[in-house]
């Protein structure tokens, strides 16, 4: 480490105090708040969520505002902060089926029951700078004026205002028997915990569902890609993306009933996928799965694209590329072990240079003196 380096503590000291002036900026520019960065930058803050496996937004926006926006390194904060925490059961499973709706889209049906929610989405935006947004406004809450608005239910809650009955569409198909259905293993067994214990070959789907839901957005975004693009042979429907507030509930054993601890926003994609059938399975439709925390539309649809690759052993299906494969995907969608494996190269490593230098530096020798003889020996080959 550098500490070991003549002066390094002292210089390691000093990079603390240049990392604080960094992070502040120019100091005649006010200071973002932490309730500022977790109202305004949510997505960033759900990113940092499910990167870190911590549902906790003040605490991704101070990680956010503490690590300078570097997400990944906000994730490792997270993560380290979590370590700490004491752990006293396990929550009930969710119901994303009560979901308060946010936002709800399906790509398979025009008249979706329940209907479509197109809610808050860049989906339908023109990707042209809003200029006015550099424009310093006096917030209206903070005036004590009222904000205005073009029409009063807008003001309402989302869910107040649509179908209470909105159906999952892998639901509709399955009541059709069209579906994969998916049924709990035997038991109903506890999900095993790939933070306490180690993770073992081939990964059943709990394995690989957890992996995924904190690994890395772009590295699930990219091997999701390459499945449509010929590397995996998956062209899905995205059979419904639905954001909203579910319902966290957990029993006490001393109560011997649920209680609701609060709500959590989730993002919860089901991909819809074509199967041909086999001897003991006939033709229907199969699913991928994706569940994030916050509004994280392009983590959860990678997510169940990927989820899908990895279940093509279990359809008989060829595995020939890195997203079919649960150990390449698994070992390396963990951004932050990844990046500390990356960047760990920059801490000394002094002794086995040396000895690569030295390598190199005999077999350069071992070269020329074999030259030297072809050289010498060349004229007594001519007579």
């Amino acid at each position: 480490m550098y500490v070991a380096v003549k002066g390094g503590e002292a210089a390691i000291l000093a990079t603390h105090d240049l990392v604080a002036e960094a992070r502040r900026g120019d100091p005649a520019v006010p200071e973002i708040s932490v309730a500022q960065i977790r109202e305004q930058q949510a997505l960033a803050c759900a990113r940092v969520m499910n990167e870190g496996s911590l549902y906790d937004q003040d605490l991704a926006a101070l990680a956010l505002k503490q690590s300078q926006g570097d997400v990944i390194e906000a994730a490792f904060l997270m993560r380290a902060y979590r370590t700490t925490l004491p752990r006293f059961g396990s929550s009930q499973p969710l119901d994303t089926a009560a979901m308060a709706i946010r936002r709800r889209v399906s790509a398979t049906y025009k008249d979706l029951p329940g209907g479509q929610v197109l809610g808050p989405t860049y989906d339908y935006t023109h990707r042209l700078f809003d200029f006015t947004l550099m424009e310093e406004r006096q917030s209206a809450v903070g005036s004590g004026q009222s904000l205005p608005t073009a029409n009063p239910d807008r003001r309402l809650p989302i869910a107040d205002r649509l179908d209470s009955h909105m159906p999952r569409v892998p639901d509709i198909l399955g009541a059709e028997g069209l579906m994969e259905a998916e049924e709990p293993p035997e038991g109903d067994p506890r999900p095993f915990d790939l933070t306490r214990d180690p993770v073992s070959f081939p990964a059943d789907r709990d394995v690989r569902l957890q992996s995924m839901a904190r690994g890395d957005e772009g590295f699930l975004l990219g091997l999701g890609y390459s499945v449509q693009r010929g590397f995996g042979g998956t062209h899905p429907f995205v059979g419904e993306v639905r954001v909203g507030e579910v319902a966290v509930e957990f029993v006490p054993e001393e109560l011997g009933f649920a209680v609701d601890l609060g709500d959590v926003t989730l993002t919860e994609c089901q991909m819809v996928n074509q199967f041909q059938g086999s001897k003991e399975v006939p033709p229907q439709f199969t699913r991928g799965y994706g569940l994030v925390f916050g509004h994280s539309e392009r983590k959860a649809m990678s997510m169940s694209l990927v989820d899908r690759a990895l279940k093509s052993r279990d359809f008989g299906e060829a595995t020939n590329y890195p997203a079919q494969q649960d150990e390449f995907v698994l070992y390396h969608a963990d951004n932050v072990e990844a990046a500390g494996f990356v960047e760990h190269l920059k801490l000394p490593h002094y002794v086995d240079f040396q000895g690569e230098l030295e390598l190199i530096r005999r077999i350069r020798k071992e070269r020329e003196e074999r030259l030297a003889q072809e050289r010498d020996a060349m004229p007594e080959a001519a007579e």
